[in-house]
């Protein structure tokens, strides 16, 4: 066992953990933007609040249990990463700063802290505007409602696309270097990876995007 934490706690492990726990929150993003864009049906709300009553069952313990695993391997994936940034940082020294960083890695893999900070920073505003008033809470309104109100003001909005807009370009190089780490760097595979993987992180973002944008320009979504 002691073995195994050696190795995960290792530069080559740190990837891996990455890699998954990555995938894993790239398939949950995927799930979340399916249940979200029921809030555009003009239905007034009813089938998203059925789904929303679903997932937030007490007897759906299936859903309890990705919902523990998920935030524990957000908390990983955020530590893990920063760890890795820290030791790479370590790691060039003042070589690293006297070259041109163009020449030692890609745009994308330079932005990943940064990008990674602002989407943790949209993450907890996200959580306290939704996920703990909703599920921990006892609020007035109803959860529709709720993304009604938040999404029909600008400011929350704006901040919203602009943390899709950060989202998206960590998608773009997470994604890549997931597969990467986990050994799958054929050439015949590495443009369809790369490829796959700017469309996927785009679309995913776009999909995302329409919500604040349908709520801002039709007054509420009524």
């Amino acid at each position: 066992m002691s073995g195994f934490f050696r190795f995960i706690d290792s530069s080559v492990g740190k990837k891996i953990v990455m890699a998954l726990t990555g995938l894993f929150i790239i398939l949950f993003l995927v799930e979340h933007l399916a249940g979200n864009l029921l809030l555009l049906l003009n239905d007034n709300g009813k089938i998203f609040e059925e789904y929303s009553a679903f997932m937030a069952g007490s007897l759906n313990i299936p859903v309890r249990i990705v919902e523990i695993g998920l935030f524990f391997f957000i908390i990983y994936h955020i530590v893990n990463g920063v760890r890795l940034w820290w030791g790479n940082r370590v790691a060039r020294g003042f070589s690293y700063k006297v070259n041109d960083p163009s020449e030692n890695s890609t745009f994308f893999s330079r932005f990943m802290i940064w990008g990674g900070t602002i989407v943790f920073i949209f993450l907890v505003i996200h959580l306290r505007t939704f996920f703990f008033p909703y599920r921990l809470g006892n609020p007035s309104n109803t959860m529709y409602e709720g993304a009604v109100e938040a999404f029909s003001n600008p400011y929350y909005s704006i901040f919203y696309i602009i943390a899709l807009i950060f989202l998206a370009f960590h998608l773009v190089h997470g994604f890549q270097s997931a597969f990467q780490s986990l050994g799958i760097r054929y050439n015949k595979y590495t443009a369809i990876i790369k490829n796959f993987g700017i469309v996927f992180s785009i679309l995913l973002c776009a999909g995302f995007a329409l919500i604040p944008l349908y709520f801002l320009f039709n007054a509420g979504g009524n």
